[in-house]
């Protein structure tokens, strides 16, 4: 089935606008985790988790006043799986032992009457969790640069550039809706390790149209020499349209039911996932494209648009 069948779309007309727009977002994704502030999950910042169910649903303000009178502040309690299951996380600069079985005590004794079975604990110390945040950074930086390397050695330098460049800019896209939607309370979200991964699925995915969009340009210069390159662009992403709309669909309309119906521990995967995508794409047709074009005009001095204009050269009919 194609939805976008023998398009004429003339996509780098306003690529100026886009890019434009594309910078704001990106410098909102660099200053809005600083001052936003992420919220890291034990994983990366250290501390405990502890998992317990009740035999009958209790009001978690009850449950976190019993955990404020063990003095383990700053604990968060939120509901886990079941109606009556709870997750715990506590901070380590909270407790200087091992805190599940004085989680537990405490529960136990402002609810007598209830049994109270942990599920389940993970613990992890600061300095585990800042190292653990470090090589978090690192492996999305290299997953970028490895990615751009490939392009530029499957097509030409230019082009692994610009998809290094479209590469970033999702992950800064995608970090700055992350940090807006999880200050806002709007989603519970946490950077922790299932997040990382999820950048790094992004990452991943993204190049997809990119290469699809790329490949279908060194067909075209094959098969069409001489044409102007925005026309050439212009063609290769109408040619490819229907293809990239169809694979991201089926994708997002997965990802869109876990981040309704997944719970929250698949949430922040899922939603991730779901904004990187759908940036992906985005930046496949217009920043990675737009970038070299940009590149051939400003830098290499090709006047491109002036050449355009001259021979009055239009988008090629698809």
């Amino acid at each position: 089935m194609q939805f976008f069948s023998k398009t004429n779309i003339d996509f780098l007309s306003k690529r100026t606008m886009f890019v434009w727009f594309s910078i704001v977002l990106n410098i909102i994704g660099i200053v809005a985790p600083f001052v936003l502030g992420l919220r890291f999950g034990i994983d990366f910042s250290g501390g405990s988790e502890i998992a317990i169910q009740l035999s009958k649903t209790e009001n978690v303000s009850l449950i976190r006043e019993a955990i404020d009178k063990a003095n383990l502040d700053g604990a968060e309690i939120k509901s886990f799986g079941a109606a009556n299951q709870y997750l715990i996380r506590i901070p380590a600069t909270s407790y200087t032992k091992d805190p599940s079985q004085t989680v537990v005590d405490a529960i136990q004794k402002a609810f007598p009457s209830e049994t109270v079975v942990m599920l389940k604990k993970d613990s992890i110390g600061p300095k585990v969790g800042e190292e653990l945040r470090n090589k978090a950074l690192i492996a999305v930086v290299l997953a970028i640069f490895a990615i751009g390397i490939y392009i530029a050695f499957r097509f030409e330098f230019l082009y692994g550039l610009g998809a290094a460049v479209a590469l970033l800019h999702d992950v800064l896209v995608t970090l700055a809706l992350v940090t807006i939607f999880s200050k806002l309370g709007i989603i519970n979200l946490e950077i922790n390790q299932s997040m990382i991964a999820a950048f790094l699925t992004v990452v991943g995915f993204s190049v997809h149209d990119t290469v699809i969009i790329f490949d279908r340009i060194r067909e075209n210069r094959e098969h069409h020499k001489g044409m102007n390159l925005i026309s050439l662009m212009n063609l290769s992403i109408n040619e490819t349209l229907s293809r990239s709309v169809n694979t991201v669909m089926t994708v997002v309309l997965v990802l869109l039911t876990l981040v309704l119906l997944g719970g929250e521990v698949l949430q922040g995967f899922a939603f991730t996932m779901l904004v990187g995508i759908v940036t992906g794409t985005y930046s496949s047709i217009y920043i990675a494209s737009a970038f070299v074009i940009w590149f051939m005009d400003k830098v290499k001095h090709s006047h491109l648009e002036e050449d355009f204009q001259k021979k009055k050269l239009k988008p090629a009919k698809v």
